[in-house]
């Protein structure tokens, strides 16, 4: 019986810090320290399906919006880079809320895992992905067909350098991993608060790995004002 190729299936999943989509980079490539592991299903594990992978720095992620919360799609949203009450149509954003719930992201492929429980994994670092997230198909990525350094980026550019100052107290940062506080600063950096809501005195947290990081923003400073275990 031949298959419905109509039908799309997870051939893997990702394994990031982030469990919820709150603090998500809101594009790929925002935090380069953000590392993930790329895991497959066991149909899809067979290692030479991966020949010649190795040869690439970077690779397409095609995944699935699969917590947006909402079925149906709407013609216009509110990029939350616009303030969240300016309406732009779907087809000019990367909005989650589309006719069909595909995510496509570039990621740095640092390096191939084999001989583990998980059969071959892909490490990789910039993804903008929750944990979980299932991941439909990987492209490599071709710099001399995919990259367009004179492109124009619409009304995104406007908004392209936008970042926060982080402080971040020393007893606080203390308590995540070494080899994860690159990543945590960088997506505060990116300013994780839903952007129709600016008050200087509300407590705002996200998850990270075991931990509920709090924090205040004023005046363009992100604080970190306590660290939670979940």
């Amino acid at each position: 019986m031949l298959r419905d190729r109509r039908l799309i299936e997870p051939i893997a999943r990702i394994e990031t810090d982030l469990p919820t989509k709150f603090g998500l980079p809101r594009q790929s490539g925002l935090v380069p320290a953000l590392a993930a592991r790329v895991v497959f299903e066991p149909t899809y594990r067979d290692p030479v399906a991966f020949r010649g992978l190795e040869g690439y720095s970077h690779i397409w992620l095609i995944w699935g919006f699969s917590r947006n919360g909402r079925d149906a799609w709407a013609a216009t949203v509110k990029p939350p880079r616009l303030g969240g009450n300016r309406r732009m149509g779907v087809f000019a954003t990367r909005s989650p809320y589309r006719p069909n719930a595909l995510g496509l992201s570039s990621v740095r492929l640092d390096r191939i895992e084999t001989g583990g429980p998980d059969g071959v994994v892909l490490h990789v670092s910039g993804a903008d992905l929750m944990n979980g997230t299932p991941i439909y198909d990987v492209k490599p990525y071709l710099a001399f067909t995919d990259s367009h350094p004179d492109a124009v980026g619409g009304f995104a550019d406007d908004v392209a350098g936008y970042a926060l100052a982080v402080e971040f107290p020393a007893p606080l940062l203390d308590r995540i991993p070494a080899d994860r506080r690159e990543a945590l600063i960088g997506l505060l950096r990116q300013d994780p608060r839903p952007a129709y809501i600016d008050d200087p005195d509300r407590r705002y947290g996200f998850n990270f790995l075991t931990f509920d990081v709090r924090f205040t923003v004023r005046d363009g400073v992100l604080t970190v004002v306590e660290i939670v275990d979940l």
